[in-house]
């Protein structure tokens, strides 16, 4: 792993068509009326200066993480290869897989979670509401729990969807909101804890070379993440 030398931000992989990076947390994916720095305006900088690049520097965005949220984002170099990941991301193409830790322990070790989720683009909240709710749109995961310390869990997630903070809200919706949450699980967390979600790994076929390529993202060393070791888990 490198470091981009403006921004600082781990490099997970790089060609000429495709920008692997690990987001830091608390950095908006693509910039907002807050005018608070993003990853898009950081790596385009970055690209800048590395490659002694005149005038404007394309990159585009494939998928996005919530603000407070880390780990393995991919990044488009190119226009085709832009609409090639477009493309495998509206076939359910690429995998998305986030490792969270929750308050309690779900009922069910394993499980798949189906809800219909309706944004309130005023406040930039979700909830979830009876199928056929006008406006909502179906939300699926699969989950696994990975172990269970004291009063929290670790759990591991595939997104078969990719709604606004469907993680948050799906596992909040079985009892078990995410630490450090506070939209979502403010009845349970402290103001100031950082949420503990990571996007860990990410996997697609290339956009040129159409070989299928997987990335991994460890979370942080640090509470709560380290009260399980990550070498156990992450590549299984």
């Amino acid at each position: 792993m490198s470091l981009s030398t403006e921004s600082r931000i781990p490099i997970l992989y790089e060609d000429n068509h495709i920008l692997v990076v690990e987001k830091p947390v608390n950095i908006l994916s693509q910039a907002d009326s807050t005018q608070d720095e993003d990853m898009l305006s950081l790596l385009k900088t970055d690209l800048k200066l590395r490659y002694h690049k005149p005038g404007n520097v394309y990159l585009g965005l494939v998928h996005r993480l919530d603000r407070p949220v880390g780990g393995a984002m991919v990044f488009a170099k190119t226009s085709k290869a832009a609409s090639r990941l477009s493309d495998t991301v509206r076939k359910h193409e690429l995998g998305k897989e986030y490792a969270a830790v929750v308050h309690g322990t779900p009922s069910q070790k394993n499980g798949t979670l189906v809800h219909s989720l309706l944004k309130n683009e005023r406040t930039n909240t979700v909830k979830a509401v009876p199928n056929g709710t006008a406006g909502s749109k179906l939300a699926k995961l699969d989950y696994e729990t990975i172990g269970t310390h004291e009063q929290l869990s670790l759990v591991r997630i595939h997104l078969h969807t990719g709604r606004p903070h469907q993680i948050r809200v799906q596992m909040n919706e079985i009892g078990c909101p995410l630490y450090g949450d506070q939209k979502y699980g403010a009845q349970v967390n402290r103001a100031g804890q950082q949420i503990a979600l990571w996007s860990i790994k990410l996997s697609f076929p290339h956009p040129t070379t159409k070989e299928w390529m997987t990335f991994y993202s460890a979370p942080p060393e640090a509470y709560p993440w380290n009260q399980w070791t990550t070498s156990n888990w992450l590549q299984s």
